[in-house]
This record gives structure tokens, C-alpha cells and sequence, in this order.
């Protein structure tokens, strides 16, 4: 036979909105689709329009990358009533993905996927399992979703739990991206034989170390504003207070993010002295490429989180030779050894623990952090072609592959 026909369906993909929305999974595709060529890859995605479109259903092809994508965008209000609107979405999206299913076999020459692979439950694991149950096409599951960790599990409710548990045992494979998110669909029963820890992926060519070695300097915060999330006020009250306590660092941070919390994060800086004299910018929104530059310009990173799964933020900071101070929570560990050879672990919300750390990494001698150490990790382990040949390891265990 050829080679496979591999069916992407992610729950969060980069659209019309924001470039950024499931990046990381888009990452994963791409590092699928370019370790081999021969490989065939297709994209369907579905969401809510957020600005007012003239139909129910929007559609934007691009057939013309290495990975043909179909977005559709479903209306968000359709008769005013939340309790009514809610299902009639829901029965948008299965229309997206029907039409979306038909475009993309016609895209083949009529031949269906030889594999369906779902990013990010629920919605797409159920398709998947739907096909399946209908058609004998294996499914795998990729779950990047911090809804199943300890701190976040009361918000699923024990129908999806269980959902969440089935949807993992009826998959060909399954791969977290760490093993603390395995752990977390284990306690829902979701266990799979065939499980692969499979992480997130960096562009390892547009991050790395700076070409003059010695010229960095300050902090740098690189996240989503989602406050109970990432406690980026824990991170300016530290900084604050090291400012006070330790003048001679001329202590400087730059931020880099967007979200629901920005306005608050510019109002709490404000009001602690950290932005009159600079000591704390705002850059917000910053593409790929500019975050990269941010990195080969910093001294440390700092990612003061309440929870996390496998932040990729802390693996750019890696193959940028960036040395990282975050909190031992969930996958982050898996990235921070205790060995301190890639940056310090301090316990969530501990303050006191986050000023000394950054301390320690501000005033580290020379060599304290090798940056080709760092980047040579992060080549080995989250680089496109370690990923994509991860994940064509464990295709092969699943269809047949020549």
C-alpha cells in the first residue's frame, strides 16, 4: 500500500483570530508532515466565529501547504438563547467536520484516512471514536490539556471523566506529552497498552543561543496572561521586593504575553513602582521570531506557575541555552532535572523561594549554565525531527507502513 493517510483533528489550531491558539499543536503536525515526505497529512478544525460572518458556516482552504488544512467557522449566536444555542453549535461542528471529512477524501482520489489522529479531547476524541466504531479506522490520541491535572479535574465532572477514560482505552496508541499527564488520565481510567510520552516540539533553527556569549541580562517572562494559571503577580511582587532589597542587580524584567489578565498585570505593576522606572516592560504580543530574540537577550527566564503541563516556553528557553527558574509543578520537573543543570525548581506560590532562586541564577559564576548543554537537550529531545520521528515510530505500530 502507500504510504498513510493521516487525518489531523485539533481542538485548538492556529486561526483568523489568533495565530497563536494551539501553536503547539501545530508544531506536532508540522514535525509529523516533514519527516517524511511521502507521508499524507490533512487538517480539519472547527470554532466559533468571534466577529460576526454573513453564513452559519465559513470555510478557509489552504491546500497548498505541506499539510492541506480546512478551517470552518460556525456562528456563535444563532437565536439568542444560551440553553438552545449551545447544542445547535455542537451540531455546527459535526456539520464542519462531515464537510470537512468529504473534502478531504475528495482531496485523496476518494480514498478515506488510514488513520485518524486527535489532538486535545473531547470532541475530537469522539469523532475519532466514532469513526472507528463506523468505518475500522484506528485512532490515536495526543493530549496536551492541562483539564486533567489534580488542580483542574473538579471542572470535568464524572460523565466526562469517564468519557476521558474510554477515549484513551479505545485508541490504537496515546501520547501525552509528559508522563504527569499520563499519570492524570490514569486516575479517570485512562490507561492504553500503547502509550508513548511524546513532548512538545521547538524549532530548534529559530531558537538558540546568542552568537556573542556574555551579553545578557535580566528576566524574562513568556506566557499567557491566565493569572491562576501562571501567577505572574506572585512574579512582579518578587521582582518588587528584590528591587528594594538587592539594588545593585538594577533588576530588569520584560514580559512578553496576552490575555484575559493583561490589564489587571499593567494595574498591579503600576501600582508596586515597577513600571516608572522600567524595571518592568510589557511587550505583549510577540511572534515566533521576536520571542526568540527575546531569549538570546535574556539572562534567565522565570515561569512562577500554579500548574502546568509541559510548558514550551521552558523548552525554547532550553534550545536558546537559557537557563529557566519555575515552580515543581506537574510536567515541569521533567524538564528541570534536580541536578540544577538547566535551571532552579521552587514550590508554587513560594515567594520567598522564587527571590532566591532568581538570585542564584542572576549571580551564577560564569559557567554555571553551559548554553550548548542546554541546546544540545533540547536538539536531542524536542527538535522537529526528534518529534516527527517519535511520532512515525509509533504509526508504524499502528498501520502498515512501507
Amino acid at each position: 500500500m502507500s504510504k498513510p493517510r493521516v487525518l489531523m483533528l485539533p481542538k485548538w489550531y492556529p486561526n483568523r483570530y489568533d495565530d497563536q491558539d494551539g501553536d503547539f499543536v501545530a508544531r506536532h503536525i508540522q514535525a509529523i508532515a516533514q519527516a517524511d515526505a511521502a507521508l499524507q497529512t490533512a487538517v480539519i478544525f472547527a470554532a466559533v466565529a468571534r466577529a460576526p460572518i454573513p453564513k452559519l458556516i465559513e470555510l478557509e482552504a489552504d491546500l497548498s501547504s505541506i499539510t492541506p488544512t480546512w478551517r470552518y467557522y460556525y456562528r456563535s449566536r444563532l437565536t439568542g438563547l444560551p440553553w438552545l444555542d449551545k447544542p445547535l453549535k455542537l451540531l455546527l461542528w459535526l456539520v464542519c467536520m462531515a464537510r470537512g471529512l468529504r473534502a478531504v477524501r475528495q482531496h485523496w482520489g476518494g480514498k478515506p484516512p488510514n488513520l485518524v489522529h486527535a489532538h486535545i479531547l473531547f470532541r475530537t476524541g469522539m469523532l475519532a471514536l466514532w469513526l472507528k466504531w463506523r468505518h475500522g479506522i484506528p485512532y490515536l490520541i495526543t493530549e496536551n490539556w492541562t483539564i486533567f491535572q489534580p488542580a483542574n479535574a473538579w471542572r470535568l465532572g464524572w460523565l466526562r471523566r469517564q468519557l476521558a477514560g474510554l477515549l484513551v482505552r479505545q485508541a490504537a496508541a496515546y501520547t501525552p506529552v509528559s508522563d504527569d499527564l499520563r499519570q492524570a488520565l490514569a486516575r479517570f481510567g485512562g490507561i492504553n497498552p500503547h502509550t508513548v510520552i511524546i513532548p512538545n516540539v521547538v524549532d530548534t533553527a529559530l531558537f538558540h543561543p546568542p552568537a556573542t556569549p556574555g551579553q545578557r541580562h535580566g528576566l524574562l517572562h513568556v506566557a499567557a496572561f491566565n493569572e491562576p494559571a501562571k501567577n505572574l503577580s506572585g512574579t512582579l511582587r518578587t521582582v518588587a521586593r528584590l528591587r528594594t532589597t538587592h539594588p545593585a542587580l538594577k533588576l530588569h524584567l520584560r514580559i512578553v504575553g496576552y490575555g484575559a489578565a493583561e490589564a489587571q498585570m499593567h494595574q498591579l505593576a503600576g501600582s508596586l513602582g515597577l513600571l516608572a522606572d522600567s524595571t518592568v516592560e510589557f511587550l505583549g504580543k510577540l511572534p515566533p521570531a521576536q520571542v526568540a530574540d527575546e531569549m538570546r537577550r535574556a539572562q534567565a527566564l522565570v515561569l512562577f506557575s500554579n500548574y502546568e503541563n509541559l510548558p514550551c516556553v521552558l523548552i525554547e528557553a532550553q534550545a536558546s541555552g537559557l537557563p529557566a527558574v519555575a515552580t515543581r509543578v506537574n510536567g515541569v520537573p521533567e524538564l528541570l532535572p534536580d541536578d540544577g543543570s538547566r535551571g532552579l525548581l521552587v514550590p508554587p506560590r513560594d515567594e520567598q523561594a522564587l527571590a532566591q532562586a532568581l538570585l542564584t541564577v542572576l549571580q551564577a559564576p560564569p559557567g554555571r549554565f553551559d548554553p550548548a548543554t542546554l541546546r544540545a537537550e533540547a536538539v536531542t529531545r524536542f527538535s522537529y525531527p526528534a518529534v516527527g520521528a517519535a511520532f512515525l515510530k509509533v504509526y508504524q505500530q499502528i498501520v502498515a507502513y512501507q
